[in-house]
């Protein structure tokens, strides 16, 4: 073991919270390991939390070949496998919903905190700080939960030993200042990128990561490759012999087929989970020499990367295009260079097509005065944010970001708080007052909050009692609720009294409940678009046939979206609850037909993909159909439910398990060998 392994090791054995904080490749996964095997020892169960899916459920993986398939569980929200094993595997969020619902009576003797730099991340922040605020606690024999937090680019964690050493009275012992074990050679490619990587390839510096920001550039660079010559006929063979009778369905599985038997893999997460999957176990078996996907790789996936190009130093975060931040930065490049692999790892960075072009003229025109006078230079496209290799260099030797509190509180984290058994109130207050937030920001959460919870009294889901009841509880639940019941969006319990209004006994209540919860689900971005577009073509195919001017054609055409169902009635509603709900006003519904246009064509998953040109999208509209599920299972009231409503809620299971149960299949076959 390195040094810094066992202090950690030897700290965490002793009963101390760690903060490790130590580069890439540095061997954080066997402390962690360490971690949840000395919980095991002593009888406490121990959860290992990660940022995104696929690294959740590759962990899940490795501690069952560890601990066995038996005494390890997987939480996503997507999926739950074996939930009540002793070591479980969970996306932050569940744990924070844990942490959330049981406060100080919960079972988590150990958590490792996995990728902890997402504490600073705006939208997410809140699940990596809950667990801090509300896990630690002291069970009968005088032990509480025990913290590992774990990443490369922390950046200063002063802050976090002395409030975990506070809440938790164990003491906090920061590892970091850790050499890393393999180097890092940084250069700027001025040649095209395909000539960039086919040479990486050709002088060993494969698997080469090439990372793009965006799902289509990740796919277009992977299929702009199979020009290439990057495997032997002998690799191609080892390829398709590790493929053997994988079955890739139509849509993109034909084109990832491609793909990988040319040694490409592509990766990014609007790909099935079992593609995703297969491209990393393709790529920790050695066999693929490029990889073209989008960051879903540098968060911590065990994919042994020699090389990481970087397509472009920009991104668009949803808001606008930017330069990389050095955490960013830091944490994809990390990915160069395994120990076990490599002696040295490789990150390059890519200049600009305009650039590259540029130098191109250059060279060719020479000395030449009269060439370098005609030459016209290329210009940056437009709207495009300038870097070049000083922005490189300068992201090198960057410092990591100082990580600020992105505390929030929405509906359902107060349902959480709300359900446990005793004093909620006192609960909410711990919560709004110990966490992390300045206080100026923390009066505007508490504000917030008491606009939350009269909105739930309001809507009658929630009535205070006026003595507590047995179990301590000072509110209930005052509709008829199922037991799993959750408001998981801001707009749940406007959907809970939207449901009042439809007749139950209408031929179309079924569909009309799938509007309403469409309504308030997250807009799957490239499903709608597909919609559109596929509209727009209809509609102006129609519009030419009936001689309408081009003109009149255009302004038509921007008057057209993607079908809405019940958008009035849902607007007219929404506008009526908000007038007693003034803190919606920021957040209206969204009228969609994904689900309620397959239910109307009685379409198939892979008829809608055939339809929209979803091919690069799978993931995207499985995962959007998954929320549809756990709404239609835990957000309606019992009265809401009928019996159709729980046939289609079945069917829509048995669906998106038929589409990718890879994940629950994997276990089941690990258990059958344990």
């Amino acid at each position: 073991m390195y040094p810094h392994q066992e202090e950690s090791l030897l700290e965490l054995a002793s009963g101390s919270n760690v903060i490790l904080a130590t580069p890439t490749g540095s061997g954080k996964s066997l402390v962690a390991s360490g971690a949840v095997y000395f919980a095991w020892c002593r009888g406490h169960r121990s959860y290992y939390t990660a940022p995104i899916k696929a690294l959740v459920s590759e962990k899940f993986f490795d501690l069952c070949n560890q601990f066995g398939a038996e005494n390890v569980g997987l939480l996503t929200g997507d999926a739950s496998v074996n939930a009540d094993a002793p070591i479980v595997c969970a996306t932050a969020e569940i744990v924070a919903n844990i942490a959330l619902r049981e406060g100080p009576d919960n079972d988590v003797g150990v958590l490792v905190a996995d990728e902890f730099h997402y504490y600073g991340e705006s939208d997410r922040g809140w699940a990596w700080q809950v667990p801090l605020i509300e896990l630690p606690h002291r069970d009968a024999d005088g032990d509480g939960t025990q913290f590992l937090l774990m990443s490369a680019t922390l950046g200063d964690t002063e802050f976090f030993v002395d409030d975990l050493t506070r809440r938790t009275g164990r003491d906090t012992v920061e590892v970091t200042g850790v050499p890393r074990p393999v180097p890092l050679q940084h250069s700027y490619a001025m040649t095209p990128i395909h000539e960039t990587i086919e040479e990486l390839v050709s002088v060993g510096k494969s698997p080469v990561y090439v990372v793009h920001f965006t799902q289509q550039q990740a796919v277009e660079r992977g299929q702009a490759l199979l020009s290439a010559k990057l495997c032997t006929k002998e690799e191609k063979a080892a390829i398709a012999d590790a493929l053997g009778d994988f079955s890739f369905s139509t849509g993109f599985g034909g084109t990832l087929s491609k793909l990988l038997r040319s040694g490409i893999g592509v990766h990014h997460a609007g790909m099935l989970p079992r593609y995703r999957r297969l491209v990393e176990r393709l790529a920790q078996a050695g066999l693929l020499k490029v990889v073209a996907g989008t960051d879903t790789l540098g968060v911590g996936i065990n994919v042994p990367i020699r090389t990481v190009l970087f397509a472009g130093l920009t991104k668009y975060d949803g808001t606008r295009t930017r330069r990389l931040r050095a955490r960013e930065f830091h944490q994809i490049a990390g990915r160069a260079g395994r120990a076990g692999f490599d002696t040295v790892g490789y990150v390059v960075a890519q200049a600009p097509d305009h650039d590259v072009e540029n130098a191109r003229l250059l060279a060719k025109a020479g000395d030449d005065p009269k060439k370098l006078k005609k030459m016209v230079r290329r210009k940056a496209p437009e709207g495009f944010v300038s870097w070049g290799e000083q922005t490189f260099t300068a992201l090198i030797d960057a410092p990591d970001e100082p990580m600020r509190s992105h505390f929030r509180m929405t509906t359902a984290m107060l349902m959480e708080v709300l359900e446990r058994p005793g004093d909620c109130f006192a609960a909410l207050r711990h919560l709004l007052e110990e966490n992390h937030e300045p206080r100026k920001r923390q009066l505007r959460h508490i504000k917030h909050t008491i606009a939350l919870y009269r909105d739930l009294c309001e809507t009658g889901i929630v009535t205070r009692l006026d003595t507590p009841g047995p179990d301590g509880r000072h509110v209930e639940l005052s509709v008829d609720l199922p037991e799993n019941f959750a408001l998981t969006n801001p707009l749940s319990a406007f959907a809970v009294a939207a449901f009042e209004l439809l007749d139950a006994d209408s031929e179309t209540y079924v569909l009309d409940v799938v509007s309403i919860v469409e309504s308030i689900l997250e807009d799957p971005r490239q499903v709608l678009m597909a919609q559109r577009k596929a509209a727009r073509d209809e509609a102006m195919a129609q519009m030419k046939a009936d001689g309408v001017e081009y003109e009149e054609r255009m302004e038509r055409l921007e008057e057209i979206t993607w079908p809405q169902p019940l958008a009035e009635e849902i607007g007219f509603a929404y506008e009526t609850y908000r007038r007693g709900h003034p803190w919606l006003a920021g957040t209206t519904p969204s009228p969609k037909s994904v689900l309620r246009h397959m239910l109307e064509r009685k379409a198939t998953f892979a008829e809608m993909v055939s339809q929209f040109g979803l091919a690069r999208s799978e993931g995207v509209l499985l995962r959007y159909l998954t929320d549809c599920y756990r709404a239609l299972s835990n957000g309606l009231p019992m009265t809401a439910v009928t019996d159709a409503i729980e046939d289609l809620t079945d069917e829509l299971g048995e669906l998106i398990r038929g589409v990718d149960s890879s994940l629950l299949d994997e276990w089941a076959e690990l258990t059958a060998q344990a």
